[in-house]
């Protein structure tokens, strides 16, 4: 990530000299259990990545064999070209249920009492890093899986096979890695447009309704702050100043529409209300500096992946901001 962030806020909820080193940070003992947990998930995030973006589908095969429907040798070809795929797939589905699971461990850790959400994420530096790296994560893959129509495609085309299981001399072993119950659940996956970041909304919103007795203001709070660290720091030429590659301003960037749209799903009113604890207008902006290339998903996400953006409450100068 570069040098990046020791970002001093100079007003988040009148806490000055609040800031957090989301690169340097390191685990207390009173961290390290739980950063132990969420750092053997992150490890495996950067292979992830690696491979969907070297992921190129088996778009010819399969459209060879759709053509050619009597020619047992194509659709034999496009089978073998697929099923290494629908594995690779099953990984990347199998990833983001362990984030899930790594995403509620935190937020677990950054709101319990008795301390307040903004006093965690001074004291556990460490898990918010982890946390924001998760967002990070995310971000990055839903991009990349939203510009790949391979994957539907690939795996349509797995399903449909499966079920006619009309080519005679097929090797079905991939059944047992990838049942019919295993391929329900990552068919709706897939479907999502930006399915890891809906995985760890609905992760966010049942830790939510799961802790009854946990007021919900303490997640919001830990979400919110985070919102306004990422805001602060990418609108003050101070801390831009600090960045030393395009990678971490994105960083930062990822993390801030992560956390509004974890907080649009969880706050009873959303991040767009005028009762927001977060600057949409200003989060916004700092977007829209940057070229639009660059943006371009990050704006999508806010559209499309929030739910309370065409609520009557969000003022119209927001939702023009965001056409």
């Amino acid at each position: 990530m570069g040098n990046l962030l020791k970002v001093l806020t100079r007003d988040i909820e009148n806490y000055p000299h609040f800031f957090l080193d989301f690169e340097n940070a390191q685990p207390t003992d009173g961290e390290r259990e739980v950063w132990n947990q969420v750092n053997a998930v992150l490890q495996e995030s950067e292979d992830i990545l690696a491979d969907l973006q070297e992921y190129k589908g088996a778009g010819q095969e399969i459209r060879d064999g759709i053509q050619n429907p009597n020619d047992n040798q194509l659709q034999e070809k496009a089978w073998n070209a697929v099923c290494p795929l629908v594995i690779k797939l099953k990984r990347f589905y199998v990833f983001a249920v362990k984030l899930e699971k790594a995403l509620q461990s935190l937020l677990e850790s950054l709101t319990c009492p008795p301390y307040t959400p903004i006093q965690h994420l001074e004291r556990e530096q460490a898990l918010a890093k982890q946390f924001a790296e998760i967002l990070h994560f995310t971000l990055r893959f839903d991009e990349l899986k939203m510009r790949n129509p391979a994957i539907q495609n690939d795996f349509s085309y797995y399903r449909r096979t499966i079920s006619r299981n009309r080519i005679n001399n097929l090797n079905l072993d991939i059944e047992n890695d990838v049942n019919n119950e295993m391929a329900n659940r990552m068919s709706l996956f897939y479907a999502e447009a930006t399915p890891v970041l809906k995985t760890l909304s609905n992760a966010t919103s049942s830790f939510v309704s799961e802790n009854k007795t946990l007021p919900i203001e303490n997640t919001t709070d830990c979400l919110s702050t985070m919102a306004s660290v990422c805001k602060v720091m990418l609108e003050t030429p101070e801390y831009r100043s600090r960045f030393t590659s395009e990678e971490t301003l994105l960083f930062c960037m990822r993390v801030m529409v992560g956390v509004i749209i974890l907080y649009d799903h969880v706050h009873p009113v959303g991040a767009f209300a005028k009762t927001s604890k977060i600057d949409m207008k200003g989060c916004i902006k700092v977007l829209k500096d940057q070229p639009p290339e660059t943006v371009e998903g990050l704006l999508n996400a806010l559209k499309f992946t929030t739910i309370h953006l065409n609520d009557e409450s969000t003022s119209k100068q927001i939702r023009a901001m965001l056409q």
